[in-house]
Formats: structure tokens, sequence, C-alpha cells
């Protein structure tokens, strides 16, 4: 690693610098074990800041963040935990530098449980953007902590699981693992059923929501639209709150 002109400076100091300052200026970096393999992560005295898999995680961190990079000898608590589950519990996130819109898609992506997705334009209905749907692709596509704000449970309205910063491959794998059934979403998108309705609760939902999933076949409708459920007299569910009709 390229030793930091930052950091070759304060060791020319004639005293040790306060582990204060230096946690002000650096970021302190670790490799840790995660559900798709090796990650590097970094962290400042705000929370973590970077997530990254595969080399030039140093010079990536530098060009986005332009802070020095310290080893660490430990993950901070709460990290191993927070990426095999996508909750937090305690762990802070450093997301300075992000713009508003941008922090409001990652907030809005935090939302979706484990085991279920939402299309992008549930996203952009979500922050009151329902028109910026490429916009939001783009702000989860630059989500500095993926697994810990889980923008792969994000996904594209026709079934595929789109893009992803780890690959596609790894989004399907983590979905998967997960306990999304992404055939059978693949399957429903294919007969353009976006939503399903269940005649007993007269509730609409997205298909991976919980609520769905026990909803048997008898009682079970598939819809094309947000639209043409509530004409045939369901409500959006209060759980998954389907509130912007996916591309038809």
């Amino acid at each position: 690693m390229t030793q930091d002109p930052l950091l070759t400076g304060l060791a020319a100091l004639a005293v040790e610098p306060p582990e204060s300052l230096l946690e002000r200026i650096a970021a302190r970096w670790v490799r840790v074990p995660a559900p798709i393999g090796e990650l590097a992560v970094a962290y400042t005295d705000q929370g973590v800041a970077y997530v990254h898999a595969g080399e030039g995680f140093a010079q990536a961190f530098r060009e986005r963040f332009g802070r020095p990079l310290l080893p660490a000898a430990r993950p901070p608590a709460g990290l191993l935990p927070a990426l095999r589950t996508g909750r937090l519990g305690g762990l802070r996130l450093d997301l300075r530098g992000l713009s508003p819109f941008q922090r409001s898609v990652l907030e809005a992506a935090r939302e979706i449980p484990r085991g279920e997705v939402r299309p992008y334009a549930w996203i952009a209905a979500r922050i009151g953007r329902p028109r910026a749907v490429r916009a939001v692709g783009t702000a989860l596509g630059r989500n500095p902590v993926p697994l810990l704000i889980p923008c792969h449970r994000v996904t594209r309205s026709d079934g595929m699981v789109g893009d992803y910063v780890f690959g596609s491959p790894a989004k399907e794998r983590l979905l998967i693992e997960e306990g999304v059934d992404l055939e059978r979403v693949r399957a429903l998108a294919g007969e353009r059923v976006f939503y399903l309705a269940s005649d007993t609760t007269g509730v609409v939902c997205f298909p991976t929501c919980h609520n769905a999933r026990r909803i048997t076949a008898a009682h079970r409708h598939g819809f094309r639209s947000l639209a043409q459920a509530r004409a045939a007299g369901y409500r959006p569910c209060r759980t998954c709150r389907p509130a912007q009709d996916v591309p038809a």
C-alpha cells in the first residue's frame, strides 16, 4: 500500500499525535468474512464508511473519500453480524458526503425486510420522487456500504435481479440465501403478475411479502397493476406498502 503523505507528516512530528486527532483525520480498515466472500471495510470515528470486494480497495477509498487509511487490529463491534443479516443493531454508518437524495434512497432500501424484494419504482415512490426511477438505480449503484444497507433487495420489475455493485451472481446468491424464491418471482413476472391479493383478507401485496407467501392457492389472485387490484376491491398491504405500479 502506498504511504499516505499526511501520515508521513504526522509520523515526523516530535511527539506522537493524539489518537483522537488520528481518528478524525484517518480511517481504519480491516478484512472480514461475509456471505459473498472476504470484504475490505473502512470505518471512521462516525461509523462504517465503505465496504469493498476485490482488489484496489485502498485506491478506491482514497479517490472517493480523500482520507488516509490505517490498519485496524479488529473489526468494530457488531460489524460481522450486521454483514451476515443486514440488521445494523448498534452499528453506526458514516454516510457523510452523500446527497440528501442518495441518503433518502438508502434509507428506503433499509426498510426492505430480509427475504423480500421491492422494485426500483417502490423506492422512488417511498421517497416522494415517483419519476426518479433511473436516479434511484444510480444512487443504489453507488451505495458505499452494501450488505449493511441491503440494496441487493431492490430488483427489476421484470423478475430479473438487475445490477449490483458486487455483480448480479452475488446478488442472486444473497437473495436466495435470504429465502427469496427468485424462480417464482420470475414466473409471475413472465405472466405479467406483479401483485398478489387474498380474497380472505382483501389485501394486495408484493409477491415476496411475508403476507403474500401465506395466501393459499384457492384464495390467491394475481394482478398486473395496483390500479387493477384496487378496482377489484383490494387495499394495499400495510406491511409491504405497495404504492407505485411497476411498468406494465
